[in-house]
């Protein structure tokens, strides 16, 4: 199970998501058809298989709305279900767990897709050291939900911010005039505790980068046999990230390249929901 994130993290995300499907006037169609005073029991559940995320935001957000009601934890992120499988049970007032629900789904359902997507890549890369890493290519406002999606599916993450570390990219070098320019200038810049990594598309840049030193180098869009010349070159001396069209059937060979992190952007921005439902 993995440690939950702090609220004061958690709940403005939930609470901005709630007040975006209230609008105005609150929830008019179940305050006109159900009674205040109806109850509900119910149990969200999956309706596929995969691996789960946002289980506990889920539950927050149902207490926001109401701590009257009961909530019983079935499964916790980073758990494998099958469809059918139960994830929470709840019971309290029809009113309130009616108006979170759809928010409750929105967010359990994405957190989960990531995690399920970061899963089978973790799977793909198998029997290799090499670790799946997400990016910065999140949805704005939830990146810290969505990075805690990946590491419920088995991934680790890559910086959360541009005040991480320095990473040095393309359009940086261009404008430094070269890659020994703009790693000079950021050593000279960056405190004792920030890391730098650097961009390459060619082992000749990857040869520059190695005659001043960096923290990490990142391999972009390189073919397996490049990628492992790569790390022949570094020997040690940097964390090698490789990048670009990473998919299920490219991160095996990837991986076998003897890499250290294969970062994936599509985990958190085009991975497809996990199907979660609230059934009375």
């Amino acid at each position: 199970m993995l440690d939950t994130l702090p609220a004061i993290l958690v709940e403005p995300i939930i609470r901005a998501a709630l007040l975006e499907d209230l609008g105005r006037a609150g929830d008019i169609t179940t305050m006109a058809v159900v009674p205040a005073e109806a109850p509900m029991r119910c149990r969200l559940a999956a309706r596929q298989p995969g691996r789960l995320a946002g289980i506990e935001v889920a539950a927050q957000t149902f207490r926001l709305l109401d701590p009257s009601i009961r909530i019983e934890t079935l499964r916790s992120d980073g758990d494998a279900v099958a469809a059918g499988d139960a994830v929470l049970e709840l019971s309290g007032r029809a009113r309130s767990i009616l108006t979170g629900e759809r928010t409750a789904l929105n967010l359990a359902s994405r957190l989960s897709g990531i995690a399920t997507a970061t899963a089978a890549m973790v799977e793909a890369a198998r029997p290799h050291p090499a670790r799946i890493t997400c990016t910065r290519k999140t949805t704005p406002g939830l990146r810290a939900l969505e990075k805690q999606a990946v590491r419920a599916g088995g991934g680790v993450n890559h910086r959360f911010g541009l005040d991480d570390a320095i990473l040095i990219k393309d359009n940086h070098i261009a404008i430094a005039g070269g890659i020994m320019t703009a790693i000079e200038r950021a050593k000279a810049a960056a405190g004792h505790l920030v890391k730098i990594e650097v961009e390459v598309d060619t082992l000749d840049q990857l040869r520059e980068a190695m005659q001043v030193g960096v923290d990490a180098v990142l391999l972009d869009n390189m073919d397996p046999a490049t990628l492992a010349e790569a790390v022949r070159i570094v020997a040690g001396r940097a964390v090698t990230e490789a990048s670009g069209r990473v998919n299920a059937q490219t991160v095996g060979a990837i991986a076998a390249s003897g890499v250290d992190l294969i970062s994936v952007g599509w985990l958190t921005h085009s991975a497809p929901i996990l199907d979660l439902g609230l059934d009375v």
